[in-house]
């Protein structure tokens, strides 16, 4: 059986390949956005954030270690905001859970930029930041999945993975201006960092706000959502269905999909934080690499994942979705521990070297794919939830991992070998979860996530 929410052709008017390409856009400008704030509390964390909110003047690496415990408390709110977002952009439609998920994180953002140190407030300080962060995972987890399926639902057949991979060039837009501009902060003198210098990336997140609504408020809801929704409300007419809860609609017809993507998902962002934040924390804190370094190395390795999220997912779209994110995988595992041993030899070359290769070719696969992919395994009535929450539920675990990558670091004395076994671990964990699901790519969205997906 089809799935009921079949969208028309979409090869013809020009005026639908032109709001396909501005959907791609503001599906961009908006993770762009979400990944600018999450990659800026991550850096903030690594850097500054133990000695302001959690100082620690014995042990600092303490207070990092408390850093990322609030950096981690973030995501036990993204499931929930999966949920909340998912069933609104399910039920009413993509456009204004996108708007709202888009604001609720850059006010967050912002306001982080303007909380006084503990030194200031005392305890108040660090309760501010929890509840900011929190309220910033809330929203995060709603965008991700929204975004990837305004790209992917306005997508032309066949192109799919090129134009789902625009959400995730948003992630490296966001890393190469987070580090870009932390980087520049970091040269400031340490007293200058921590008073204000710190703060001046959080309050820019107010620019990229702006440019993320304008584009977004232009956002009509997607072909697929509409004709979803006119065929419910025909049906309703008929006394034939009552519209279902998103929610217990995918737990009941969609649990394998579900957790295969929630496993494909878990390795890639394993392997994809060792890259953005713990290698950050190892070089800084065991290592002889200045910490500008590693930032302006992540700046580049993000620059070039710009071209190769596009490249992988237009691959994607030629020889499949698994095929892609396998090869991502193999890459992952087979650099997660020559990747510490460059760091751990203090050569900057080579540490260029694997940031660029690990980030824009093992991350550039298996990210590239992910939003053509997972959108793929659901029908539309209920693919905003699925896809958020395939996202987002590994997050909780996933949230933790700088916290207690940085704990395992303290227990071994700076030895990263239980980082890297467990992300090779992770990214053999999303092959086989990748290997068994079903190949998409080939499919018009009207054949795909329909109940023959149980």
């Amino acid at each position: 059986m089809k799935d009921p929410i079949a969208t028309q052709s979409f090869k013809a008017p020009e005026g639908k390949a032109k709001l396909a390409r501005r959907a791609a856009i503001a599906s961009l400008v908006g993770t762009a956005v979400e990944w600018y704030d999450y990659f800026i509390f991550g850096t903030a964390s690594a850097l500054v954030f133990g000695e302001l909110f959690f100082p620690n003047p014995d042990n600092p690496i303490i207070g990092t270690l408390s850093a990322f415990a609030v950096f981690g408390v973030g995501f036990f709110a993204r499931p929930l905001g999966g949920i909340v977002f998912g069933h609104f952009g399910d039920k009413f439609g993509r456009k204004i859970a996108l708007v709202t998920t888009l604001m609720l994180m850059g006010i967050s953002t912002f306001l982080i930029g303007l909380l006084p140190s503990t030194e200031q407030i005392g305890l108040m300080a660090p309760v501010l930041l929890v509840i900011l962060r929190l309220l910033q995972g809330f929203g995060v987890g709603g965008e991700w999945g929204g975004a990837s399926l305004v790209a992917v639902e306005y997508a032309p057949d066949g192109k799919r993975g090129a134009y789902g991979s625009f959400p995730q060039i948003g992630n490296a837009v966001g890393l190469v201006f987070a580090t870009s501009i932390f980087a520049i902060v970091s040269l400031l003198p340490d007293e200058q960092l921590m008073s204000w210098g710190w703060r001046v990336p959080f309050m820019l997140s107010a620019v990229l706000i702006g440019v993320g609504l304008f584009i977004r408020m232009k956002l009509t809801e997607t072909p697929a959502f509409q004709a979803a929704q006119a065929q419910l409300e025909e049906k309703q007419l008929e006394a034939e269905e009552k519209e279902k809860m998103p929610l217990s609609e995918l737990v009941r017809n969609f649990k394998k999909p579900l957790l295969l993507a929630m496993g494909m998902r878990f390795g890639e962002a394993v392997f994809g934080y060792i890259i953005l934040t713990i290698g950050l924390t190892y070089a800084t804190n065991y290592t002889d690499i200045p910490r500008t370094h590693v930032l302006i190395a992540s700046t580049v390795a993000a620059a070039l994942a710009v071209y190769t999220y596009y490249f992988f997912g237009k691959l994607s779209d030629r020889i499949g979705r698994r095929a892609v994110f396998i090869i991502g995988s193999v890459v992952g595992a087979v650099v997660s521990f020559p990747f510490f041993w460059i760091l751990d030899a203090d050569n900057i070359v080579l540490m260029y070297v694997i940031y660029s290769v690990a980030y824009a070719i093992g991350v550039g696969a298996v990210y590239g794919v992910e939003p053509a992919f997972f959108s793929e395994l659901f029908g539309t009535k209920v693919r905003y939830t699925g896809v958020s929450l395939a996202a987002q539920i590994p997050s909780m675990l996933i949230g933790l991992w700088p916290m207690a990558s940085t704990a395992l670091l303290a227990w071994t004395g700076g030895d990263p070998w239980p980082i890297a076994l467990i992300t090779v671990l992770s990214l053999i964990l999303g092959l086989v979860c990748a290997w068994l699901a079903p190949e998409t790519s080939k499919s018009t969205l009207s054949e795909l996530g329909g109940d023959k997906t149980k």
